[in-house]
């Protein structure tokens, strides 16, 4: 049958796909709309299974919170090459991804690829699909959830780096803090929210550090261990964000802060994701 220019480009708008792979597609299909879909989809496939070797180090990180602040959610989408990235239909898809995870709070990556993107494709076979459109590697690569009485995302330049903080006090004044709070763990890259959250190996390893340091720095074998112990808490004051000194006020610690705002404000959880 004969394919119009109006049937390639309802397909192309339905699934963002070239206008000759669209054209090939409906001509393949015989101008059935659904199967010349299937059949798009099943060149995704191909490509993700062609491209599944490459590296996918560019993208996007997003995060946003829920209208009631009561949630949010980040996640990264990455791709090849730069040049996709800033493409405004990549923007959109990734936008739209966030949108969705809003929506339904999945837990993990996996429950949020298991979605429905559609009516007709999960969010995973929606990523495959876009694999063809775009003939490049794609891969949800870091997906979380925040929950809080107050979720503050911040989303810096670019989109390269973003940062999701619950607190413990909602409130707008609180909110407002948080941004604060948000921006510092984009630049600070706190590895823990205070010292409990701080992993035992790590710990080991900074105090086997600091007792290696001391003894080549020419102290006695016996005070190696106080020493790297005061080596230890220097490294929780760096690297733990209520400790860290606030990038607004190096007079005060983020902990300070908080409590100045409002008293008992804290942070409960925190996820940093970046590019770089």
């Amino acid at each position: 049958m004969a394919i119009t220019a109006a049937d390639v480009n309802k397909l192309r708008q339905q699934t963002g796909a070239g206008m000759m792979d669209c054209k090939n597609a409906l001509v393949e299909a015989n101008g059935d709309f659904e199967t010349a879909i299937d059949i798009l989809r099943k060149k995704g496939q191909k490509i993700a299974a062609k491209r599944g070797g490459n590296d996918a180090k560019e993208g996007l990180v997003m995060a946003q919170a829920t209208a009631d602040g009561k949630a949010g959610v980040i996640l990264t989408l990455n791709c090849e090459t730069d040049f996709v990235a800033k493409n405004d239909g990549y923007v959109s898809f990734v936008q739209s991804l966030v949108d969705l995870a809003l929506q339904n709070l999945p837990a993990t990556a996996e429950e949020l690829k298991g979605l429905a993107y559609d009516s007709k494709l999960s969010v995973e076979e929606k990523i495959t699909e876009q694999v063809g459109v775009i003939g490049e590697k794609l891969d949800l690569s870091a997906y979380a959830v925040v929950r809080s009485e107050n979720v503050v995302a911040y989303n810096h330049p670019g989109n390269q780096l973003a940062t999701l903080v619950g607190l413990t006090i909602a409130g707008e004044e609180v909110a407002e803090a948080g941004r604060q709070v948000a921006m510092q763990v984009a630049a600070m890259a706190p590895i823990a929210v205070d010292k409990n959250g701080v992993d035992e190996r790590t710990i080991e390893r900074e105090i086997e550090i600091g007792k290696e340091l001391a003894i080549q720095e020419g102290k006695p074998a016996e005070m190696a261990e106080k020493i790297a112990m005061g080596r230890l808490n220097k490294f929780f004051q760096e690297n733990t964000l209520l400790s860290q000194a606030f990038v607004r006020d190096n007079k005060v610690t983020v902990e300070q802060f908080l409590n100045s705002t409002a008293k008992g404000l804290t942070v409960s959880e925190f996820q940093r994701f970046s590019l770089s």
